[in-house]
C-alpha cells in the first residue's frame, strides 16, 4: 500500500480541503465518511484560508508597486544631491567659496570628487549633510548655491524619506500576513491529517486497490515507495 503525503503547497492544501468537502457534499452527509463538525471545521478554515492568501498576495503586490515609485525617489534624490555637490565644488574651484567651507558639509576641503551615494544611507547621510551644510554657510552670509538650490535638494530628500517610511511600513505588512499565512498552514495540516484519517478509517475494509481509489477520490494523496509494485484492480483479487 503506497503511503500518504501531507500537501507542500498551499494551492495543494487548497485542492486537499475543497476535494473532501466537495465529495462529502455530493455524497451527502447521511453517508458520515466524515463527520459534521471536520466538515465545517474544513469549511470554516478553508474560507479563512483563502483570505489570507488574498491578504499576503495583496500585501506583496502593494509592497511591489510602491518599490517601484521608491527606487524612483532615491535617484532623484541622489541625482539632486550629487547635482548640487558638482555645482558646490565648481563654485570652491573658481574661488567662489572658501575651500574651509567644505568642512560644513563634512566635505575634503581638497577634494573635489563626489561622494559614493550607491546606496540608501550614504544618500540619507548626504542629504543630511549638504542640507545642513548650506543652511549654516548661508546663515554666515555665504551666498546660496542655485541650480539646485538646497530647498530643490531639500524637497526631494523629504520626499525620499517619507517614501522609505511608507515602503517600511509595507514591508511590515507584508511580512505580518507571511507570518499569518504559515501559521494557519499548520492549522490547515491538521485539519487535512484528521480529515484523511476519517476517509482511510472508513474504507479501511475495503480491499486495497478499491480503497485506494475511493481515499483518493475525498482527496488523500499517495506516493509509491521506490521500486514498490503499484496497486491495480487485479490487486482485489487476490
Amino acid at each position: 500500500m503506497p503511503y500518504r503525503r501531507l500537501p507542500n503547497t498551499d494551492q495543494a492544501r487548497l485542492r486537499a480541503l475543497r476535494t473532501a468537502i466537495r465529495m462529502e457534499e455530493q455524497n451527502g452527509y447521511n453517508k458520515h465518511i466524515l463527520t459534521f463538525k471536520k466538515v465545517l471545521d474544513a469549511r470554516n478554515f478553508l474560507a479563512q484560508f483563502e483570505q489570507q492568501q488574498r491578504n499576503y498576495l495583496q500585501s506583496l503586490e502593494n509592497q511591489v508597486k510602491a518599490n517601484r515609485h521608491y527606487q524612483q525617489m532615491i535617484s532623484n534624490t541622489r541625482m539632486y544631491i550629487s547635482h548640487f555637490i558638482q555645482v558646490f565644488n565648481m563654485s570652491v574651484i573658481r574661488g567662489e567659496i572658501k575651500k574651509e567651507h567644505k568642512k560644513l558639509y563634512q566635505l575634503e576641503p581638497e577634494n573635489h570628487t563626489v561622494p559614493d551615494l550607491s546606496t540608501e544611507q550614504a544618500v540619507l547621510e548626504w542629504g543630511r549633510r549638504v542640507i545642513d551644510g548650506e543652511n549654516e554657510r548661508i546663515k554666515n552670509g555665504g551666498m546660496p548655491i542655485y541650480n539646485p538650490t538646497i530647498a530643490k535638494v531639500k524637497v526631494h530628500y523629504d520626499v525620499f524619506k517619507e517614501y522609505k517610511s511608507s515602503q517600511k511600513m509595507y514591508q511590515q505588512t507584508t511580512n505580518r500576513n507571511w507570518e499569518e499565512l504559515i501559521s494557519l498552514r499548520q492549522q490547515g495540516d491538521q485539519i487535512i491529517v484528521q480529515l484523511w484519517d476519517e476517509i482511510e478509517e472508513h474504507f479501511k475494509n475495503e480491499p486495497p486497490y478499491t480503497r485506494l481509489q475511493k481515499c483518493r477520490e475525498y482527496g488523500v494523496i499517495y506516493y509509491y515507495r521506490k521500486g514498490e509494485e503499484e496497486l491495480s484492480p487485479q490487486s482485489d483479487q487476490v
